[in-house]
């Protein structure tokens, strides 16, 4: 559903804390400090912590992000609508399912619990096949060997046309910088979770989840503040719905959304929603 607008409240009473669960792993090696911020998953996947400069009203004021080498791990999306699929599941029930390292929503989706607000599709699947206005799409799963295996396209700045055909997934979404790296939401005082998806200068892929409560300009400006290298950086979800969850080698790190204004965001009932359509993380296959 499209967490920007306010009809949800009702259902935000069931809101979910950030947790981190111990897991026995069949990961290889155990995680590693890569300095202060980022602890290492495993080679080419680091989870980081940073501590907001703006503190919320509610919540930790923490910023998650998992770091992920696209030579080593490459993105999948994962559909509800896909034949064989057929439910929504929280991002964990995703991961444990198809075999992945971690899942972050993969953007806002309609009232049907199932269809994606703007253009979705990979190779064999459409969940929408909807050009919206909306200035970014997320591509992987390129079609031609000289191509980034991750993009996050601006359509401001590209030509989306001569690229769309050239990768097997797309998925649009709203925009949050601009080519320049401009803040481009406008500001207002709603204040929600926020689970982004980004790119930095060396074309790592950023998935991004913050539970605590901030307006999205604001958020922006903390990720900008951040010692993230952001280049692209485009919205995934909001409120309750928003999810991050990362199989570690001995723990699953499982990062919940909260209610969004008005509500209480620090407490509530700690379950993951169901989510129709995720980005997936999976391990390259050793050749």
């Amino acid at each position: 559903m499209r967490s920007l607008l306010p009809g949800v409240a009702a259902l935000l009473l069931a809101v979910s804390a950030g947790l981190a669960l111990g897991r026995a792993g069949d990961e290889p090696a155990a995680p590693e400090r890569e300095g202060r911020e980022w602890l290492r998953i495993d080679r080419g996947l680091e989870l980081g912590t940073f501590q907001s400069p703006q503190k919320a009203e509610t919540g930790d004021s923490l910023v998650r992000v998992l770091r992920i080498d696209p030579r080593r791990f490459e993105l999948r999306l994962l559909n509800a609508s896909a034949p064989g699929q057929g439910e929504a599941l929280p991002a964990r029930e995703w991961c444990r399912r198809n075999g992945l390292v971690a899942a972050i929503n993969a953007s806002m989706y309609q009232t049907d619990h199932r269809t994606s607000v703007s253009l979705m599709r990979t190779r064999g699947h459409v969940n929408n096949s909807y050009l919206s206005k909306d200035k970014t799409i997320l591509a992987f799963d390129p079609l031609a060997p000289d191509l980034p295996p991750v993009a996050i396209l601006d359509r401001e700045c590209g030509d989306f046309d001569a690229l769309k055909e050239r990768y097997g997934t797309l998925v649009q979404s709203i925009r949050m910088l601009s080519c320049k790296g401009k803040n481009v939401w406008a500001r207002q005082p709603q204040k929600w979770s926020t689970a982004a998806i980004g790119t930095d200068g060396d074309g790592k892929v950023l998935f991004i989840h913050v539970r605590s409560l901030y307006a999205t300009h604001d958020l922006i400006e903390i990720l900008r503040g951040l010692p993230l290298g952001l280049s692209r950086l485009m919205y995934a979800e909001g409120g309750p719905e928003a999810q991050l969850h990362v199989r570690g080698p001995d723990r699953e790190h499982e990062f919940l959304g909260a209610a969004g204004s008005g509500l209480n965001g620090s407490s509530g009932i700690q379950v993951a929603w169901p989510i129709p359509n995720v980005i997936g993380v999976a391990r390259k296959s050793r050749r």
